[in-house]
């Protein structure tokens, strides 16, 4: 059951797309209060509640124990005190022996989440702007409370099947002489490669939809070429429109009064990588209209996949913002400076990039009411992600194109998919991408992945080893890193051939990782679960945070430590695990429940299997188009005939139906861990 309470005259986020009558009755479960503007929830927590939800979020698949801020934010260093992340996901479910229920705050603005960070045993949720649609849902599982949350704010995106493949990104790509050098490198080694992505260094001075003509003397052919090769290239796209005038994008904006304005009527701008930047509405429809065509070029060139980023929005300085700073060193300087007048001058100038004040400075047109920026700040990026859709089906609407961004909201999961932001080459952030992945499910985020190796720092050969394992089996599995940090393409490195056997492993499965995405999307499904949607009644299994449900019957649980040869697990139920080092070198082992002690060295990771379910093996290939997939070797833990449904369409249709794409393969085990050939 969903039910909508309606709070103030909220503003539509277009986040929902069932339409429900509001309740008249009291909201249950919460105490509701108003402070000025802010509407507050709170609600006492029992003991053993968990809480999951929140997508894209710092600490564990529990969020139960800290403070989270709903507020889009740039933040390129992010630790474990991290209170807002890239994304903003109003969506969560509380889950105990008393209780089952799910919560979504429809907010665009700010919006806190104490869940026993200031009491252990309360929760207060906090709405500043104070006027907004909350949705409660009652289901009898979590698995059903998750359907009813997709059944509430639509279908996830369908990427097309070649961005299942390997793909590699690095800021600093500048030229189709570096592209090919990378392309030759994984080809001449062997390594597979569907996606060499392009960072900003591809532009004319950083400005979107432009390429540099000496570096790319011909963007169409080289698109062309690389196709060929089985490989696309993904350009990166970002928020700001470069304030120069004979730019066409900005010409066109202005004439199309697109950009966001201040009070007074005067174009907001801020600097980003370009110089300073004016800021499509894209709450405007005929602003995302307008945006959406801008990269036709582009797409006229052949590219089929694009990266939306620094949307949040992301600004480095504005005009006052510097000069605020600047301010403050003047009064400093040639006197007396004490430890506060140093902390506040090295506020002042850390305070100049995506600073407060300047996102309350300028306004947006949704709808064709006014709103200043910061009430709906969060559905900036979720807007330009829905603009840059919107523009691929205006140009083909029978394919499905790539597209991920770093800035989301609920709802734009119909639109693209996201990574996971700029994390670093830290065990640490290994461990919090697996932990965000089932959260971003829930949120209706099923095409996801982290940067693997970590964005910044140098990463080390067993960490990039260790990312690799966990990407195996994310959706989007991109390895990308920042410019000055060390090279990170797996060829340059003396385990080559641990990254290689790893990344061909990803290919040997990608048929059936691919049919279990488009089962869980094209049901409503989760790709990725906490432990606790399946075994709900084992205490082990909901405390466990180290270990996820992938698809219909699979299990994860990779090496998250530096220097571990193996790992400790809990196992609901018996198993099979497949101890990978290749597509063709594996342990097949039955394995009772209970706890285990795992051997895995460096170049070796597990995938746990239910009984009486099966995984499917082609035989790999370079990339996802030279993929046989009618060649399949069965792998099963059986005591009775085995079925599985895999699903196979043409990768590209944007509407396919379920029922039209499934193919029965039918398994009579001989033994009870069996491994079985099979033709299609």
């Amino acid at each position: 059951m969903i039910r909508k309470y309606t709070f103030g005259t909220p503003l539509p986020t277009g986040a929902a797309v069932l339409s429900l009558p509001a309740e008249t009755s009291p909201l249950p479960w919460f105490d509701v209060s108003r402070e000025g503007e802010k509407l507050r929830l709170t609600l006492a927590l029992h003991p053993e509640e968990r809480l999951f939800g929140l997508g894209e979020s710092v600490r564990g698949i529990n969020k139960r124990g800290f403070l989270y801020r709903s507020w889009n934010s740039d933040v390129f260093s992010h630790t474990e005190s991290t209170e807002s992340l890239y994304g903003s996901h109003n969506f969560l479910v509380f889950f105990s022996p008393e209780r089952l229920f799910g919560i979504y705050l429809d907010d665009p603005g700010l919006v806190t989440w104490d869940l026993g960070y200031s009491r252990m045993d309360t929760a207060v949720i906090t709405s500043e702007n104070g006027q907004l649609d909350i949705y409660l849902l009652e289901e009898n599982s979590l698995t059903e409370t998750a359907r009813a949350f997709r059944r509430l704010t639509g279908k996830s995106y369908l990427p097309p099947r070649w961005a299942f493949g390997y793909i590699q990104s690095r800021w600093g790509y500048a030229s189709e002489k570096e592209i090919r050098t990378v392309a030759d490198g994984h080809r001449k080694q062997g390594i597979p490669l569907d996606g060499i992505c392009m960072d900003i260094d591809y532009m004319e001075a950083f400005r979107n939809f432009t390429w540099k003509k000496d570096a790319f003397p011909d963007l169409k052919r080289f698109c062309a070429e690389m196709k060929e090769e089985h490989i696309r290239l993904i350009p990166i796209i970002d928020a700001g429109i470069a304030a120069e005038e004979g730019y066409e994008p900005y010409d066109s904006g202005r004439e199309a009064d697109a950009f966001c304005r201040k009070a007074d009527g005067s174009e907001f701008r801020a600097a980003v990588w370009p110089g300073f930047c004016c800021f499509p509405d894209f709450l405007r429809k005929d602003v995302r209209r307008w945006f959406g065509d801008l990269y036709r070029p582009l797409l006229e060139a052949g590219v089929e996949g694009f990266w939306n980023d620094m949307n949040e929005p992301a600004l480095f300085y504005t005009e006052e913002r510097t000069a605020a700073a600047f301010s403050r060193a003047e009064e400093l300087r040639g006197g007396h400076a004490d430890y506060e007048a140093l902390w506040s001058l090295k506020d002042a100038f850390n305070g100049i990039a995506n600073n407060p004040e300047d996102y309350r400075s300028f306004w947006q047109e949704p709808e064709g009411r006014r709103v200043r920026h910061d009430r709906v700040h969060n559905l900036y990026g979720a807007f330009m992600t829905h603009a840059s859709a919107e523009g691929f089906r205006r140009f083909d609407p029978g394919k499905r194109f790539l597209l991920f961004s770093r800035s989301s909201f609920i709802g734009a999961h119909r639109s693209g998919g996201i990574w996971q932001g700029d994390n670093f080459s830290w065990w640490s952030h290994l461990k919090l991408a697996l932990q965000m992945l089932p959260n971003l499910n829930l949120c209706g985020f099923l095409y996801s992945g982290c940067d693997l190796g970590g964005f910044g720092c140098n990463v080390t050969e067993d960490l990039l080893e260790r990312f690799l394992q966990l990407g195996v089996f994310t959706p989007l599995m991109r390895n990308h890193s920042a410019l000055h940090t060390r090279d990170q393409e797996v060829y340059r490195f003396s385990i080559l051939d641990l990254m290689r056997n790893t990344i061909r492993v990803r290919y040997a499965l990608l048929p059936f990782l691919y049919s279990e995405f488009m089962k869980a999307a094209l049901t409503d499904g989760m790709y990725f679960r906490p432990l606790a949607f399946d075994y709900p009644e084992d205490p082990r299994a909901v405390a466990t945070e180290d270990q996820l449900m992938l698809g219909e019957a699979c299990m994860i649980a990779p090496v998250l430590e530096q220097n571990a040869a193996g790992r400790y697990m809990y196992l609901p139920e018996e198993m099979l695990m497949i101890r990978f080092r290749s597509p063709e070198d594996y342990d097949l082992l039955e394995l009772p429940p209970g706890d285990h002690r795992i051997s895995l060295s460096l170049g070796e990771f597990p995938l746990f299997v239910r009984k009486n379910h099966a995984v499917l093996l082609c035989p790999g290939g370079d990339s996802s188009e030279t993929l046989n997939d009618h060649d399949f070797t069965a792998l099963c833990l059986a005591d009775r005939p085995v079925s599985y449904d895999l699903y196979r369409d043409d990768g590209t249709d944007p509407a396919p139906l379920l029922s039209e794409h499934l193919t029965r393969v039918s398994l009579a085990p001989a033994d009870r861990v069996a491994k079985i050939h099979v033709v299609l």
